[in-house]
């Protein structure tokens, strides 16, 4: 098959300007909840994307945990190699694309440590299993073999007694600087509001040309 050839019809629905929220941050949590009602497939899994210090970008998915009245919390590692790049430049960008409904959320912001405690009580309230991966995975580092990495989740799962959340694990909280949400439509003349932050807090949308 000619991969130009590949092409679907976006006929699922349109986006007016006044059927989105004051906020971004609401605006996602409105999009979120038809996601899960549509039963989209993993509607959580977005594209993260971090620069390096030389500006040169990465992505790979990774899961939201959370949206706040800022923005959106996922956890990580901070010792990976996404862990690094944030800390040195903590402006991200995000990306959802929901297929099922025909719809992408784009955000950019930047992200910020959340509380010690915060990061606690989510990892207490993770699969033991989940727990174990976070504490042997020296995640983004080079490991001699798949070996080691199950025998060091084999001596955790062993041991009964409770894990704690290691210290180079924890959450990030993106906070919402722009944000865009696009609903696709027949020919490619697809929908595209965009909200432009006006002070802290404080957004102002406007329809894109496709």
């Amino acid at each position: 098959m000619n991969i130009a050839d590949i092409r679907k019809e976006y006929t699922q629905g349109a986006l007016n300007e006044g059927s989105l929220p004051n906020h971004p941050a609401e605006g996602l949590r409105q999009w979120f909840q038809e996601a899960l009602n549509a039963q989209v497939h993993e509607p959580n899994a977005m594209v993260l994307s971090t620069v390096n210090r030389q500006g040169r970008p990465s992505s790979r998915v990774v899961l939201l945990k959370e949206i706040s009245s800022k923005g959106l919390v996922f956890f990580t590692n901070y010792l990976s190699r996404k862990g690094q790049e944030i800390e040195a430049d903590n402006h991200v960008s995000v990306n959802f694309f929901w297929a099922e409904l025909e719809r992408q959320v784009r955000i950019e912001g930047q992200a910020y440590r959340i509380p010690e405690a915060d990061s606690d009580a989510y990892f207490q309230s993770r699969p033991r299993l989940s727990q174990a991966g976070a504490i042997a995975s020296a995640q983004s580092q080079v490991i001699e073999s798949r070996e080691e990495l199950d025998a060091r989740m084999q001596a955790l799962m062993a041991d009964d007694s409770p894990l704690q959340r290691p210290a180079h694990w924890g959450g990030y909280e993106i906070v919402i600087e722009y944000a865009e949400f696009w609903q696709g439509r027949p020919g490619r003349v697809h929908d595209r509001i965009a909200y432009f932050e006006t002070g802290p807090g404080q957004f102002s949308s406007r329809r894109l040309s496709p």
